[in-house]
């Protein structure tokens, strides 16, 4: 039986990453979590994360057993790690599931050599779907079997989509392993990054779901860097747009190609804390008729370090053609891309990478010097970017100037403004050892108030 089209019922396509699925403890929650709902019928699961600080990501174990393979050293005991460790979650959770013939038959298959390195580590996921699906009574369904590559390793989301809806019993409960799928010649093939985020938003965009439940061990995407910002706020909603120029920006948040299969069909997606369920996390859509928090115009904060600013400056500029182009090709031709450009009227800089510019950095501004033929000519380096992120700040009058006069009463020196027209961001440049300071300066300023 196909999964053919729904009436009435809805569906929602969840996802749990690899602390969600570290040990049996775990499984039991996303049990919970999913008899909390019924229209959480299709998941996906990661490998088994890390149980505790100074523990192994099984991925992780998976390519060192790989590296021992490709140096000829005997990998039995890193092997045996990963096989008790999903023995050990089968049979604290009483399932009668018979894994230890797949598991022989892998480990042959490492000691001859016959198996690539992509195909072992996607087993970390197989096997972390085959338990959940026993654990659930749901069917297992094998992304090699739907997750369709083409040549070039990228996913051919047409044939994808329809392998997936022809699946049995899907509609009734499903588990899929992420981070993998296969070749047209039917190898193994894995996602380079966000694998099983991707595997996720392709399962939610081929079967038309209602939301995508992306479930972590944060409850949404921060407003700040934890590790700068003590115990900061969860962003209750954010849209596609402030997403993207977070994660551009430095915040570690989902990869924009985690989620572009959902973008593209406009299905909601919904950050969750597997630890914390009933916290209603982060919603993401490309646009929200009402604001929750109508004070709030500051989605998020963020920023990175180390970046340098060539800057140059030639009389009449303003009244020149081609001076930003000539310095822009100087950069193409090295390869380097610009981050900003923020410009005056007879001057111009650009931000980029201090590392992009290390190696040819003399090379590079004699050649600007040469071509553009500035008045003055100079770099700047240890220098951070720092944005703020908002929808709603082209709407507030003078937030630029409020972000300015708090971060000049304490102290912080500001390198680099720039600030595009839709007014999204406001990205500032201070000094490296500023960095941190700048960020919670924002926040308590605009956050906690």
């Amino acid at each position: 039986m196909g999964f053919g089209p729904r009436e009435e019922q809805k569906m929602k396509v969840v996802k749990f990453g690899g602390s969600s699925m570290a040990d049996a403890g775990q499984y039991r929650k996303i049990r919970e979590i999913l008899m909390a709902d019924p229209e959480r019928r299709v998941v996906v699961v990661s490998a088994a994360g890390k149980r505790f600080s100074g523990d192994h990501k099984l991925t992780d174990l998976l390519y060192l057993c790989y590296a021992h393979i490709q140096y000829g050293v005997d990998c039995s005991g890193i092997f045996e790690m990963i096989a008790s460790r999903y023995l050990d979650i089968r049979d604290e959770l009483g399932l009668d599931l018979c894994l230890e013939p797949e598991l022989a038959e892998l480990k042959k298959r490492i000691d001859a050599k016959n198996i690539s390195q992509e195909e072992l580590v996607s087993r970390g996921e197989y096997f972390s779907a085959k338990l959940m699906a026993a654990y659930l009574g749901f069917q297992f369904v094998d992304a090699a079997d739907w997750v369709k590559f083409n040549m070039d390793g990228t996913v051919n989301q047409e044939e994808s989509y329809e392998a997936l809806r022809h699946q049995a019993l899907l509609g009734y409960g499903a588990v899929i392993p992420g981070f993998y799928g296969c070749m047209p010649d039917g190898t193994i093939h894995t996602f380079s990054r966000g694998g099983s985020d991707i595997t996720g938003a392709l399962a939610a965009a081929a079967l038309d779901a209602d939301v995508y439940e992306n479930w972590t061990d944060v409850s949404g995407i921060l407003m700040a860097d934890p590790r700068i910002v003590d115990d900061p706020q969860a962003i209750p909603e954010v849209t596609y747009d402030e997403l993207r120029e977070l994660s551009y920006s430095g915040a570690q948040v989902l990869h924009e190609d985690s989620i572009f299969p959902v973008r593209e069909k406009n299905i909601p997606v919904n950050i969750r804390n597997t630890n914390q369920p009933d916290a209603p996390g982060t919603m993401i859509r490309a646009s929200f008729e009402m604001d929750q928090d109508p004070d709030r115009f500051i989605t998020g904060i963020t920023g990175k370090k180390d970046f340098s600013i060539i800057s140059l400056s030639k009389r009449g500029m303003s009244n020149q053609v081609g001076v930003l182009r000539k310095v822009l090709t100087v950069l193409e031709r090295h390869n380097i891309s610009v981050d900003y450009v923020p410009n005056g009227i007879d001057n111009v800089s650009v931000v980029l990478p201090t590392h992009s510019i290390e190696r040819d950095l003399y090379t590079i501004m004699a050649e600007i010097k040469k071509e553009a033929e500035p008045d003055t000519l100079d770099v700047h380096h240890h220098i951070a970017v720092v944005a703020a992120v908002g929808r709603k700040m082209a709407f507030r009058p003078g937030i630029s100037g409020k972000i300015f006069a708090a971060l000049g009463e304490s102290g912080i020196n500001i390198r680099m403004i720039n600030q595009g027209p839709d007014e999204l961001n406001i990205i500032f440049g201070v000094d490296n050892k500023d960095f941190k300071e700048a960020i919670r300066v924002l926040y308590n300023s605009f956050v906690t108030k």
